[in-house]
């Protein structure tokens, strides 16, 4: 989704003798995995200010799952060079898409540094969500003649949507159903949204193949036609009957004229409300971590143990939590993460625990930010004797209890799991997940070490829904992925992390929309959390 972000400015430092400066503000953009910056706009130059209110926007693609480092470079030009290296500096900000986002209706207020013993001013920024990535489309289409591709009886159709991509790829956004034993399909309407059919852009290419279904997935390929957001938009019409072409067919046949048409029934584009509206409106992130200390990890003195703690780089564990952690942070306004441990032995006594708290405060489990948590990860690999076994439901249960204590929207729970090996209470732990999956809860179980995962898959609900007792969850709240398909070939720890995150958090928007859709939940107003605006200070837009 696309998000415009606007920046002021205050109190800057004056570098004009006998005005006062004239400020630019430039973004930088940092590489995931080089961490290089690179220069992504600048605002317009507003002359003799040192309180500028700049209208020039800066458009940023938003990705939940990923990590999006802001660098905001403040100078006075005093030339008319483009370099802007020739300007007077006047200081920096740094922070991340996410904490703009994130922070209450979306403003964010910090302070410029970067010139020793002195105040830079400071920089405000607010963030809003372009419209058009909230729309929804709901369309249905049918087909007239089209080509009869099976011997024994006439077609099974079905459409393929793609949209275009900026280096003129495909991506495909959208499949039909298949409609069986005929050449005059009918197809059930389906909704879409406006940015997977076009990244907003309404003019850009939409291409439609038409396939021939077969059960051992050689799909027969019967053609294609191409139109747009834009097209589609005027409704039924005779500028929505496509063509639907086979260009080798085509190349062999004189007498060609197409494979069939295609005809848009119906078309009609709703708003609906969005992850970033829910943020904005004041919903937090509550993160809370699980750590297995069953024993099949290993000794954590020695180098072979998923938990060895080297002084050089991190293990599994602490790249998988920082990676995680560090993204939902953004969105967890007193940054306190509960974290706890499961399969190991207590002191004094010895006893069994399968969600025992990492800092060893029954009463008070929060960690001071992710750093705090990894620190009692640590400190808890010291005192502690790894076990087992395996079980996940008491630590699932456990942050199910607090997420049904506040089911209005307010808060959204998200469990990270980290685990080596192969859960030894299933029936428990799936009980536990249709029990959650009706709370305002996900659940992101990352697999370490070399160990098979197959049972794993059970808890991912993409292909098949988990169930107990007779019972589907409600919606499929659990995200599963083995952390070795992400470790970089180069040793590059930060790349690693950045690939596990961006896969392992990709679905929870989703998620937490459609446990706010199901319960009729709506976004408080952005305008109801703002802070009033001290007098004097500018917003300032991404």
């Amino acid at each position: 989704m696309a998000i415009e972000t606007k920046q002021d400015d205050q109190n800057l430092l004056d570098m004009d003798n006998f005005s006062k400066s004239d400020p630019v503000v430039v973004l930088y953009v940092q590489g995931i995995g080089t961490k290089e910056w690179r220069e992504f706009g600048r605002t317009e130059v507003i002359d003799n200010t040192l309180n500028p209110d700049f209208v020039r926007k800066f458009v940023l693609d938003f990705f939940f799952e990923e990590k999006q480092n802001l660098r905001f470079d403040a100078y006075n030009v005093d030339t008319r060079s483009s370099n802007i290296s020739k300007h007077d500096f006047l200081g920096q900000m740094f922070c991340t898409l996410g904490e703009i986002i994130g922070s209450t209706g979306s403003r964010l207020e910090r302070t410029l540094s970067g010139i020793p013993g002195k105040k830079c001013g400071n920089i405000i920024f607010t963030a809003e969500e372009l419209s058009n990535c909230r729309d929804i489309a709901t369309m249905q289409l049918c087909a007239n003649k089209l080509d009869k591709k099976d011997f024994f009886g006439k077609s099974d159709p079905f459409l393929v949507f793609y949209r275009s991509n900026e280096d003129g790829t495909f991506t495909i956004c959208h499949k039909t159903e298949v409609v069986k034993n005929t050449l005059n399909p009918v197809w059930q309407p389906f909704t879409i949204p406006v940015r997977a059919l076009c990244n907003g852009d309404y003019d850009r290419t939409v291409k439609v193949d038409v396939y021939d279904w077969d059960r051992d997935g050689s799909h027969d390929f019967i053609g294609e036609f191409t139109t747009s957001y834009r097209e589609f938009s005027r409704g039924q019409s005779q500028f929505n009957v496509y063509e639907v072409l086979n260009h080798k067919k085509k190349g062999k046949k004189k007498k060609y004229i197409n494979s069939g048409t295609v005809t848009l029934l119906s078309f009609k584009v709703e708003s609906e409300y969005t992850f970033v509206d829910f943020i904005r409106g004041g919903t937090q992130l509550n993160f809370t971590v699980a750590i297995d200390f069953t024993a099949s990890n290993g000794n954590p003195s020695q180098p072979t143990s998923l938990h060895y703690m080297s002084p050089y780089q991190m293990n599994a564990y602490a790249m998988a939590l920082k990676a995680v952690g560090e993204i939902i942070q953004d969105y967890d306004s007193d940054k306190m993460f509960p974290a706890y441990g499961f399969g190991a032995k207590l002191p004094p006594d010895g006893k069994i625990s399968h969600a025992f708290p990492l800092n060893s405060n029954s009463e008070n489990p929060n960690c001071v930010g992710i750093e705090g948590v990894l620190e009692a990860y640590f400190q808890s690999l010291r005192t502690v004797q790894l076990y087992g076994p395996t079980n996940f439901a008491p630590v699932i249960n456990q942050v199910a209890r607090c997420a049904e204590d506040v089911t209005d929207g307010s808060q959204y729970f998200v469990l990270l799991m980290i685990t080596d090996g192969v859960i030894s209470d299933m029936v428990q732990t799936k009980e536990a997940v249709v029990n959650a999956a009706a709370l305002p809860m996900s659940i992101i179980i990352v697999g370490v070490g070399p160990a098979e995962f197959d049972a794993m898959e059970e808890l991912d609900g993409d292909e098949v829904r988990v169930s107990s007792k007779g019972r589907n969850a409600e919606r499929d709240i659990v995200q599963f992925v083995p952390f070795r398909d992400y470790i970089d070939r180069q040793g590059n720890q930060v790349l690693s992390m950045a690939r596990l995150a961006k896969d392992v958090l990709a679905e929870i928007p989703e998620q937490l929309l459609g446990f706010m859709k199901t319960r009729d939940i709506e976004p408080r107003s952005a305008s109801s959390t703002t802070t009033t605006t001290p007098l004097g200070l500018h917003n300032l837009h991404i």
